[in-house]
């Protein structure tokens, strides 16, 4: 029916007073599983080293009664390194905006403090994950820390024309031909992390390959639970031959590759912790630093492992 004639309604209305509920809804995940299942350390320098080493494959050891020995060479250890990182945030808040009467946050400046601290833990998570090469400072340069993809050497999988990265001299890894995700291929890369001695206990999975892994048919029982009626159509834990994996998914990695972690064997390494601080005043506003220098340390790729250049 029509608005009855001359009724007063909330459209012709100036003074009704606004409903804004004092809270903040935001629904960005804050997870970072990778950073947050590894080790913490302390830097020290911009380059951080370290050394790695391996047994001689074992043999059947035997010689002759009143054998000469003879002298072996020794295999030196390998001296690995990674460089810092400076990763930061930076937001200015006017002072009548701080001071006024807000909705959902008494400070403008203390929220996004903390926001930008949640941005900036999601920032190292993102950079750690990806296929970089550690870069040194200089002017115009900005440091950068080599990534998992760029340590992980010895046990992997990836498709024609690919090649794996050498942590030693830097060399980033060459993206193959992108191929169906099987369980073979983590199979394979399972063995292998277990054959060079690591026990990864982790399996990070991008979203674009989250089903592909539940498939497996090695790796689950799915059942219908009638009690409550819940149909669990999903893997938590990987169990295979050389291995239990719990699986992880893991936003903020590629969607071509996934990672067999053992996390005992990775450090974020901190030179500088994540804090905030304001700067210079140049007028009527409030500017606000927040930052941190990281890097990442991998004890020794060879316990680790990575499936990559894949699809669904």
């Amino acid at each position: 029916m029509a608005q009855l004639a001359n009724s007063f309604a909330t459209f012709n209305a100036v003074g009704n007073r606004e409903s804004l509920a004092d809270a903040i809804y935001n629904i960005s995940p804050e997870e970072t599983p990778f950073v947050s299942s590894i080790g913490k350390g302390k830097a020290n320098a911009q380059f951080e080293e370290w050394q790695t080493d391996a047994l001689a494959a074992a043999a059947n050891n035997k010689v002759e009664q009143g054998n000469e020995s003879t002298v072996a060479a020794v295999t030196p250890t390998v001296r690995v390194g990674n460089r810092t990182q400076i990763s930061e945030k930076v937001f200015a808040v006017t002072g009548t905006q701080e001071v006024v009467n807000k909705a959902g946050r008494k400070s403008e400046v203390a929220y996004n403090d903390a926001k930008k601290m949640v941005e900036l833990k999601r920032d190292v998570e993102f950079a750690a994950l990806q296929n970089t090469t550690a870069i040194t400072a200089a002017a115009g340069v900005a440091p950068q820390s080599r990534g998992v993809l760029g340590w992980i050497a010895t046990n992997t999988d990836f498709g024609a024309t690919g090649a794996d990265p050498n942590p030693v001299t830097n060399t980033a890894p060459t993206d193959g031909t992108l191929r169906t995700f099987t369980e073979a291929m983590l199979k394979t890369v399972a063995q292998e992390a277990w054959t060079s001695g690591g026990n990864p206990t982790m399996l990070y999975v991008p979203a674009a390959l989250r089903a592909t892994v539940s498939a497996f048919t090695g790796a689950a029982t799915k059942f219908d639970k009638t009690e409550d009626k819940t149909l669990y159509a999903t893997v938590e834990v990987y169990v295979g031959d050389f291995g239990r994996y719990s699986i992880m998914n893991s936003r903020h990695q590629r969607a071509r590759d996934v990672f067999l972690i053992q996390p005992d064997m990775w450090e974020l390494l901190t030179l500088r912790p994540m804090k905030g601080q304001e700067l210079a005043k140049t007028g009527d506003n409030i500017k606000r630093l927040i930052n941190t220098e990281w890097t990442l340390k991998c004890n020794n790729e060879a316990a680790n492992g990575a499936i990559r250049d894949l699809q669904a």
